[in-house]
């Protein structure tokens, strides 16, 4: 079952502009890992508390989530990525007058809420515009974020080098406002009731399959989501200090943290293909069990050459497992409250990269060294795999690409 909606030459359209506006709005949450260990030597602080910053960056982007996938599903994306276009640049504003840590903290919250209008609201939207190439087209929109952590750092070490930390977030501020505000006015189209009317016969399908309430299924989720994510955090948020560390430099550190965003990208556009055979469950597995085989890999590696090996196989093993929640919703759950679900679920994904960078920096000044926050994350990511091994246990559901899904 389908419809002149679904795939259509516009569909593959608004997915180019799509992915754009996700390449800058995504930004501000690689922006301060990058100027972590610059920040940490401005206000003299400790490793954790340099890591606050970037944790009430993932609050802020975490919650935004979910407040602004409900407000998408309300008054559509074009009026809410104009407020959150503005909102981030704003947020840049405060962070570079700010002088302390805190001051630096709130300005990241801001900014984080704001960044949120780029990942799951833009994923839930693309959503509905597909049916047989639904997973690679929430892949490419998601990887818009990794796309962004790859380029940006990039850009802004040298703008560091040069011109200090402030002026790397006067070029964002000014990027967000050329960039993310012109292009939302060109997704003002709004989906057909007849592509919602498929998605809604095909989510109450799925869902009395798997005995969950949306409710039951999306606390799940969320709790799986916190599981992969705080997991996830240790390579992402502090292979820059870990670098540094080791003697090798921020400028290394970004390096590889731009190799290992590539190699998601590449992982999430193989999950994307494979979810249109697969569905999201099994996708999801796949990915969390070659996650926590890449972070077992990271203990015996220190040499350079090794951490950018092992960095670049972090990457290409766990880019697809936050797009799969996305995927799950979809298959489960109303289509009129896809960005409300989607954002619930991404939301809880974000707090988990918000706890582990935390938490990682905080088991480093506790053990002088990450090797334990490494084994932390193993073990959070075994809370994932057991429940995703669960719900598979529990629902077959059919997979996506049959003609007779009825998803979009």
């Amino acid at each position: 079952m389908t419809s002149a909606t679904h795939d259509s030459t516009y569909s593959w359209t608004r997915l180019c502009l799509t992915l754009m506006v996700a390449l800058v709005a995504n930004a501000g949450m690689w922006a301060i890992i990058v100027i972590m260990p610059a920040v940490q030597t401005e206000f003299g602080v400790s490793r954790a508390d340099a890591s606050l910053p970037y944790t009430l960056t993932m609050i802020g982007f975490a919650v935004g989530n979910f407040v602004v996938g409900r407000a998408v599903d309300k008054w559509g994306v074009t009026p809410v990525l104009v407020v959150c276009g503005l909102i981030i640049s704003g947020g840049y504003g405060l962070a570079m007058l700010s002088g302390s840590i805190l001051w630096l903290s709130l300005a990241q919250l801001v900014v984080g809420f704001g960044t949120s209008v780029g990942f799951g609201p833009l994923i839930a939207d693309i959503s509905h515009w597909f049916m047989k190439r639904r997973g690679i087209a929430v892949a490419i929109v998601a990887s818009g974020n990794y796309l962004s952590g790859a380029i940006w750092p990039l850009v802004l070490a040298r703008v560091l080098a040069e011109d200090g930390w402030r002026a790397s977030y006067a070029v964002l501020a000014m990027a967000t406002l050329v960039v993310v505000l012109p292009l939302a006015f060109a997704l003002r189209r709004a989906v057909p009731d007849t592509a919602h009317q498929m998605a809604e016969a095909a989510a109450l399908s799925n869902a009395q399959s798997s005995g969950l309430s949306s409710r039951a299924l999306a606390c799940l989720l969320g709790l799986a989501g916190v599981g992969c994510c705080v997991a996830m955090s240790m390579p992402q948020v502090h292979i820059v200090s870990y670098c540094v560390d080791l003697g090798y430099g921020p400028a290394v550190g970004a390096e590889m943290l731009s190799l290992m965003l590539l190699g998601g990208v590449a992982s999430r556009l193989v999950s994307g293909l494979l979810a249109d055979k697969l569905g999201g469950v099994r996708t999801l597995l796949l990915g969390s069990v070659l996650q926590a085989i890449a972070l077992a890999l990271y203990l015996p590696s220190d040499a350079l050459i090794s951490l950018y090996v092992v960095s670049l196989v972090f990457g290409l093993s766990q880019g697809g497992i936050v797009p799969s929640y996305a995927l799950i919703v979809r298959e489960y759950m109303p289509a009129r409250d896809a960005g409300t679900w989607v954002g619930f679920v991404l939301m809880a994904t974000i707090m988990g990269m918000a706890l582990g960078g935390w938490m990682s920096g905080w088991v480093y000044d506790v053990t002088g060294s990450y090797q334990m926050a490494f084994w932390n994350g193993i073990a959070w990511n075994g809370l994932n795999i057991a429940i995703m091994v669960w719900l598979l246990g529990r629902s077959r559901p059919r997979a996506p690409a049959q003609p007779l899904s009825g998803t979009i």
